[in-house]
């Protein structure tokens, strides 16, 4: 089954919405209590499809987990760890990338691990060399096997020294979640250092992980035998966040954003006041809200942290189709994530991709014929429009295109949006948006 999300535009967002905790976070601290001894306690917990992927990974290797009906927190229990089918891993995986970080964890726990072939958001290649090559230093054997990959480590993994080409978040996690219980020091150079990544250095601190963070992006990890457990609540959401910021942006609208974090979110909170949007900034949260008046264009790069985040660059898109002027937006990070524009252009908006770099500098997909950088003409009436979801951000965006669009959107393929948005239709009506939901075979 399937559903389809029928909107009727035109209607300002306006009320309140709760965010808890990130998407980036909550299943890399979930498969990191595979390294404790102990049970851990994850606090913050959403209700998104990807912590339901990891909760069926993790109890089929033998993790105990119980969430708590009222609050939501759950407990995980690592001691009677074990291998799984292969067959098993697959079928729970689904389309998910977080088997690869299972790697180091099971390793350290039971000596071996699978990961079946990976899917995920399809926003550019994504390899997984950087795992691979990662875990090949720490003295992994890597086995490709049909329908995955066969990972083991006979002698142990064992501390190295790491330089990665790129500040790859997921590579920097998977040297943390691999190196903590090797034996030896470890020392990671061109780590990325988002505040995800610093709050999994916090769980992995509480467990016992000597973990240092220099200021060149160079991580140091002292390997220790065995960790404990932790007792953790995970940082909220910034991408959710900001995500509702555009909402209210593009919408007319006014929304408060409860667990909006001002210490995460500082680079978008100035991107969005140049823009025009407007911000009341709380200890318990964010109220964005449209000002009134024009929008302002912007030239405008995402970059690894603490730059511009490659995921708020979609959703503040569709803003941009309602500025007064041209925008330049040029995507460093992922080299396919303006395919989203496709199903905007035909709602109405003015949008042109390009192979060049139109930024301050060069990237790395420039002359590589990747469409990675697009011009904005605003402001442009939005029309409703049939549209099928690509990926999460660009699928929230075109969520809030057609809910700032006149006319009846009919919106294909929203499943997606459920591995990063916590309960979001329940969301949206509590906002005032005018839509129905179907489900068709």
């Amino acid at each position: 089954m399937s559903s389809v999300l029928t909107i009727r535009g035109g209607v300002p967002l306006t009320g309140r919405v709760s965010v808890r905790g990130a998407k980036n976070l909550v299943p890399k601290a979930m498969v990191a209590a595979l390294l404790g001894n102990e049970p851990s306690v994850l606090r913050n917990v959403p209700e998104i499809k990807d912590v339901e992927v990891v909760t069926s990974l993790l109890q089929l290797h033998g993790v105990t987990v119980v969430k708590d009906p009222l609050s939501g927190d759950l407990t995980l229990d690592p001691k009677a760890a074990k291998t799984a089918p292969s067959t098993a891993i697959d079928a729970h995986a689904g389309d998910s990338r977080i088997p690869i970080l299972l790697c180091g964890p099971l390793i350290h726990a039971i000596g071996e691990a699978f990961i079946p072939d990976l899917g995920g958001c399809k926003i550019g290649d994504r390899p997984i060399d950087y795992h691979l090559n990662v875990l090949r230093q720490f003295g992994a054997v890597v086995e490709k096997r049909p329908g995955g990959i066969h990972i083991s480590a006979p002698k142990g993994l064992h501390g190295a020294k790491i330089n990665l080409p790129y500040p790859s978040v997921g590579a920097t996690e998977q040297v943390l979640l691999s190196a903590t219980r090797a034996e030896g020091i470890t020392e990671l150079s061109g780590a990325a250092t988002e505040p995800e990544i610093i709050d999994l250095i916090a769980v992995l601190q509480k467990m016992g992980a000597i973990i240092s963070v220099q200021t060149d992006r160079t991580i140091r990890i002292e390997g220790v035998r065995d960790l404990g457990g932790y007792n953790h609540r995970a940082l909220s959401d910034r991408n959710e966040s900001a995500s509702w910021a555009s909402a209210a942006l593009v919408t007319r609208g006014d929304i408060f954003v409860e667990g909006a974090s001002q210490r995460d979110m500082m680079t978008f909170l100035n991107t969005y006041r140049k823009v025009g949007g407007g911000m009341d900034i709380g200890e318990d949260g964010i109220r964005f809200y449209h000002r009134g008046g024009k929008l302002n264009p912007l030239v405008l790069e995402t970059d690894v942290h603490p730059g511009f985040m490659t995921d708020w660059q979609q959703p503040l898109v569709v803003a941009l189709t309602q500025a007064d002027g041209v925008s330049i937006v040029h995507e460093t990070v992922y080299e396919n994530r303006f395919g989203f524009t496709d199903a905007l252009i035909r709602m109405g908006a003015s949008i042109q991709v390009h192979r060049e770099c139109l930024g301050s500098v060069p990237c790395r997909f420039g002359q590589r014929n990747f469409l990675h950088s697009a011009v904005i003409s605003g402001p442009t009436q939005l029309k409703g429009a049939d549209i099928d979801v690509p990926d999460l951000r660009g699928g929230f965006s075109h969520l809030i295109a057609a809910l700032a669009a006149s006319g009846t959107s009919r919106v294909t393929g929203i499943d997606i949006i459920n591995r990063g948005y916590e309960r979001f239709t329940e969301k949206l009506s509590g906002l005032g948006a005018d839509f129905d939901i179907t489900s068709t075979k």
